[in-house]
């Protein structure tokens, strides 16, 4: 796989993809895009913003979010899932960013991971939504990856590697939101796989 082909599929994805809004766009505050790209593993976006859009009027400042009642917070996420798993992961990670971080967001990877509910993805989803080059491995991410050759790892990093060297680095901020809007876009497993198809024979 080079370079030109692998950007010439990407542009495609993205022509195949509807602009469906995700978890981690369109936030006031930077930890309200952290929270929001916390709470979305293994939940559906829409239900994430429509979940932390009420969240965050309740829980305005990080310090209130910092404060709040576990069992009230669960109440409040209960749509997403793993809610209350993700629930003691946002009020420690609150605290932190109050504590630590002078409620700011930090923007390195090394310091991001250490917060509660951050790995690697989240992480990497967090920074190229603020501008940094990044390459946030999710569920669709993996899936179309293999799919398309660009890589032959399942491990996310080692895929995040393989893309890293695949493409230039002014595309990594966009290959996250590309397959995920694809992935979302088709729904059926064997709609998606055609058109995957289609899209590898680009050269």
């Amino acid at each position: 796989m080079n370079k030109e082909t692998a950007i010439k599929q990407l542009q495609e994805l993205n022509k195949q993809g509807k602009n469906i809004p995700l978890a981690a766009e369109g936030w006031d505050e930077e930890w309200k895009t952290l929270i929001s790209v916390i709470l979305s593993a293994r939940t559906r976006d829409e239900t994430t913003i429509k979940t932390c859009t009420e969240l965050f009027k309740k829980y305005n400042t990080i310090e209130k979010l910092s404060k709040a009642n576990l069992r009230e917070i669960e109440t409040a996420i209960k749509p997403v899932n793993f809610y209350k798993n993700k629930s003691k992961s946002i009020c420690k990670c609150a605290k932190s960013l109050l504590e630590k971080h002078k409620s700011r967001v930090p923007h390195g990877l090394k310091d991001l991971i250490e917060l509660s509910g951050v790995g690697r993805k989240t992480a990497n989803v967090f920074l190229s939504e603020y501008g940094k080059d990044a390459i946030g491995i999710d569920t669709h991410a993996s899936y179309i990856s293999q799919k398309l050759e660009w890589t032959k790892n399942k491990a996310p990093e080692k895929i995040e590697k393989d893309l890293e060297n695949l493409f230039p680095k002014e595309y990594w901020r966009k290959i996250n939101p590309t397959l995920v809007r694809f992935g979302k876009t088709h729904t059926s497993r064997k709609k998606k796989d055609e058109i995957l198809e289609e899209i590898r024979k680009i050269k």
